[in-house]
């Protein structure tokens, strides 16, 4: 930073660092979240939820402090291919775990998810 910033300069400035600072502990929440959660539904909501908005205010925090036009449409791609993949690989993981039985199905309040395994279970077995 120059001795002779303006305002904006240092509104900029501001706002970039708690960016960074509210993203860090989205990020490390996520990753604390992954290690302490006890189930693995848990542990998907924690991977998920609070890294998307990290990143999200990091790629922010990036693109104000660049001050360049060009940068905010890489970085908004960035954001958009995370959260596009991010609920996508959670949602495969979260069915691969109910199907071979390493999620808690007693923590579950709906298991709408059932009948359709046993169906699928049925018409494996008849052939």
């Amino acid at each position: 930073m120059t001795p002779d910033a303006s305002g904006v300069d240092l509104v900029v400035d501001a706002v970039t660092a708690v960016f960074l600072v509210v993203g860090a502990l989205m990020s490390l929440g996520a990753a604390i979240g992954l290690l302490r959660f006890p189930d693995l539904m848990s542990r998907m909501h924690a991977a998920t939820k609070p890294q998307v908005l990290g990143l999200f205010l990091m790629l922010a925090a990036i693109g104000l402090q660049m001050r360049t036009w060009w940068v905010w449409p890489v970085l908004l791609v960035a954001w958009i291919f995370q959260l596009l993949t991010a609920p996508v690989a959670a949602h495969m993981v979260g069915r691969s775990a109910y199907r071979t039985k390493h999620g808690h199905r007693e923590l579950l309040t709906k298991d709408e998810l059932e009948a359709v395994v046993q169906r699928a279970a049925e018409g494996r077995s008849e052939d």
